[in-house]
């Protein structure tokens, strides 16, 4: 072994305190970029899988009833490869282990399922034969949430007749791989399920002999998608077209990829703030062992040594560090990638999710990790390459010992020896103070994102569920209808107040740009339903005009003031200008808010409601949810209650994923950067504190002098760092805001809190190591040193 391999191994035994906490910082970093990038592969890999194998349809299009003659015209528009015509139809489930009733969609198959669009992937059982029998195919989600197997029966009400249908099989589409419910926000795999019955059953039951009322399609490649669902509109309007949209709108594919795009932030964003924060802890190890090893280097120089093997020999100490981190941080990674794949299991219905760790993406993990730490340390090691034997065998220049701003003021009479001591080293060394001080506001910083994600989670249940929601229930009925409906729903017992609202499909355009929404009519009296934006405020909503959510305003350019034409997917299909008249800041979704009254005349259908809020008394709930469940025109009833349960269970979970990891990593950043700077400190100034001992100085003092450098650096960068915490958590918010998607930016006072103790206690147990270190400091061997 060469001499300077036993000097490199040496070195890292010495410093093997520090090369550790240098190395789980980067070890941080690498573990989550490993794990972001190796599920973005598994998620992505899976999904492009599932949808190529099972033919995911391209384009789709609703509408009221058309004739099976409109889907060979549908064929015939250029740049359209298959047509598949099916009935689709909601339906109300009577769950025997529910008090409330579910809901269900209802999908007819086409007579060979495995030749057409959205081929099913039977997990188990057998395909509905047909023949008045009235089999279906389940979701699994809803089939797992109900412990139903093939055999099993599900009272439903189908177009106002109560039937059983008998389960012979369970089944996943790549149409519901996030199955969530028309119009809410969150997924409910108990209350809502898809079922898929043979297409002449469908017709019977839903009077759609020789029609349809939904279209899938295929295109070419290179068909133009504007082009297509253009023409398909055009179609399709006639029969209560609902405007055809493509892939990127359908709501499951919707979630997934917005995954998919959290994912790809959190590689970029979150190991480039643990790497950082370890390429500046090595440059400042290693400039001090640079430093303290300047004879060494002239020595290794008269002997013959080049620059080029003493650059080598230095970066040879962080390749070893960064090699080990590489090693701990992949391993790492790739458990918390095991582990987090049973969760996406338990959000996402695929028919196998596999998590798979290519070599790439290690092999990227160590070229990042190397990269950072190697420009890291360019600097120091440029310094070390250039450095002259001559220069080198002299001892450093010592600093200058000019007053310190204290001692100018004239103030150091009122202030203790040891603090004009500690003050008087932060002074003249600006720019080592600085760095520390950054390095462990960073921590805090890290602390402060990876708990304000939980708080933003609190804040959106708060305003969900007990400000905006003030009612208990969500009464959907089947289409738009008449006031007739809510007044008979108002007469029915243990119903104390009722508020219709009616929610219709249109095109809101601006401009060239134009998205589809739901544009949501509600009451003005300010009651069941209250309109907020993020901050808490209320919302008053006008008698004329639109308020859109902000980011639907900022996505068509408008503001208050500027009108936007809209044009409703349903019914007559008006088409009209309105003036936006308010913007307000929601969580999900582009949404659309308008006065009921006011949308009833804009679509030239007055008194037409297509749902309804009730407040109920609890003791009649029983009575409540049999009259619901019991009415033809009830398709789904939503309960707050059952929601704000769900949203715990399912979506705060999934938003609630990475905390745990991010506040682990962020108590290892605060430590190994809070340990590194008081073993440095103490590197420097032990010849310092050693004379102080021989003077007379009690280790208890001198103890103070070198933990209150350390207690005054902590000082000054907790409440720098909780700043830069809370500028990094805005950006987090603004970054991974999607039109789906937003967390709102809310940071509690709690959570400064916690970041502040964590950092004090990473602090107060560093320097708990650091005094160690003094007790045990051997002042003759240190006082031997050269001046």
């Amino acid at each position: 072994m060469k001499a300077l391999h036993l000097k490199l191994l040496r070195d890292v035994a010495h410093l093997r305190g520090q090369a550790a906490a240098i190395g789980l910082v980067m070890a941080c970093g690498v573990a989550t970029f490993v794990m972001s990038l190796s599920l973005l592969d598994s998620l992505t890999g899976t999904l492009d899988a599932y949808y190529e194998q099972n033919r995911f349809a391209d384009a789709f299009a609703h509408m009221e009833r058309a004739p099976l003659s409109l889907a060979d015209r549908v064929a015939e528009t250029p740049g359209v490869a298959h047509v598949q015509p099916r009935v689709a139809e909601r339906v109300t489930l009577d769950m025997p282990d529910m008090i409330e009733p579910a809901s269900g969609q209802i999908v007819s198959l086409p007579d060979d399922p495995d030749a057409g669009l959205n081929r099913l992937y039977l997990r188990a059982g057998r395909f509905p034969e047909g023949k008045r029998s009235l089999e279906v195919l389940v979701s699994q989600g809803f089939a797992h949430a109900h412990g139903l197997n093939p055999g099993d029966t599900i009272p439903a009400v189908m177009n106002g007749r109560l039937e059983h249908l008998r389960v012979v099989g369970i089944a996943l589409s790549p149409e519901y791989i996030y199955l969530i419910s028309p119009g809410s926000m969150f997924p409910d795999k108990a209350r809502f399920g898809v079922f898929w019955m043979a297409r002449d059953e469908m017709e019977a039951a839903f009077d759609m002999e020789g029609a349809f009322n939904d279209v899938l399609l295929s295109l070419t490649p290179g068909a133009s998608e504007p082009d297509v669902l253009a023409r398909v509109d055009e179609l399709t309007e006639p029969y209560g077209g609902l405007g055809a949209y493509t892939r990127d709108d359908q709501v499951s594919h919707q979630f997934v990829d917005n995954e998919i795009s959290e994912l790809r932030g959190m590689t970029l964003i979150v190991p480039v703030i643990f790497l950082g924060v370890a390429a500046f802890l090595l440059n400042i190890v290693l400039a001090r062992m640079i430093a303290t090893q300047r004879e060494q280097i002239a020595a290794l120089k008269a002997l013959g040594y080049s620059q080029a093997e003493i650059g080598r020999h230095y970066l040879g100490f962080v390749l070893i560090i960064s090699g080990l981190a590489v090693v701990v941080g992949s391993a790492a990674g790739a458990w918390m990638g095991h582990g987090l794949t049973a969760l996406y299991i338990e959000f996402f219905d695929f028919p196998s999710f596999q998590y798979t760790l290519h070599p790439r993406v290690i092999m990227l993990g160590a070229s990042v990790s190397v990269a950072s730490a190697t420009i890291g340390i360019a600097h120091a090691l440029r310094a070390a390459m250039r450095l002259p034997p001559a220069e080198a065998m002299r001892p450093q220049a010592p600093m200058s010992f000019r007053p310190t701003v204290l001692e100018r003021l004239g103030l150091h009479r009122v202030v203790p020896v040891a603090v004009r001591m500690v003050l008087r080293q932060l002074e003249r060394r600006p720019m080592k103070t600085a760095f520390s001080v950054l390095g462990i506001a960073l921590a805090a910083a890290v602390l402060v994102v990876g708990s304000f994600t939980q708080d933003a989670i609190d804040y959106i249940y708060d305003f969900q569920f007990n400000r905006v929601q003030q009612y208990d229930m969500d009464v959907v009925f089947a289409g738009q209808t008449d006031e007739d409906v809510v007044a008979s729903t108002r007469h029915l017992p243990g119903v104390l107040a009722v508020e219709p609202y009616r929610p219709v499909a249109v095109r809101i355009r601006h401009r060239q740009v134009d998205r589809r929404i739901g544009l949501i009519g509600l009451s003005r009296s300010d009651g069941l339903y209250q309109l907020m934006d993020m901050s808490g405020e209320p919302v008053t909503l006008p008698e004329h005009g639109i308020v859109l959510s902000s980011v639907l305003a900022d996505v068509l350019g408008v503001h208050v003031g500027d009108r936007v034409c809209v044009e409703a997917l349903e019914g007559r299909r008006p088409e009209f200008d309105v003036e936006v008249t308010g913007v307000i800041d929601d969580f999900a979704g582009l949404t659309a808010y308008i006065d009921l009254g006011e949308m009833n005349r804009l679509m030239r259908e007055p008194g037409t409601v297509g749902g309804v809020y009730l407040t109920v008394d609890e003791a009649e709930l029983d009575t409540v949810y049999r009259n619901l469940q019991d009415a033809p025109s009830v398709v789904a009833v939503n309960t707050k209650a059952a929601t704000a349960q769900n949203f715990k269970e399912t979506l705060a979970k999934n938003m609630g994923l990475m905390q745990p990891f991010l506040i682990g990593f962020a108590v290892i950043i605060a430590f190994g950067v809070v340990y590194n700077s008081a073993r440095i400190s103490l590197s420097e100034r032990s010849r310092d504190l050693a004379t102080l001992r021989v003077l007379g100085f009690t280790r208890r003092e001198v103890s103070a002098i070198q933990l209150g450098e350390l207690a005054i650096i902590t000082g000054l960068a907790i409440p720098a760092g909780l700043g830069l915490g809370y500028l990094l958590a805005w950006f987090t918010a603004t970054a991974t805001a999607s039109e789906l998607v937003r967390i709102p930016f809310i940071i509690r006072t709690s959570t400064f809190v916690f970041a502040a103790l964590i950092v004090a206690a990473a602090s107060l147990v560093s320097g708990l190591v650091v005094r160690r270190h003094l007790d045990r400091l051997d002042m003759v061997s240190v006082l031997k040193s050269r001046e």
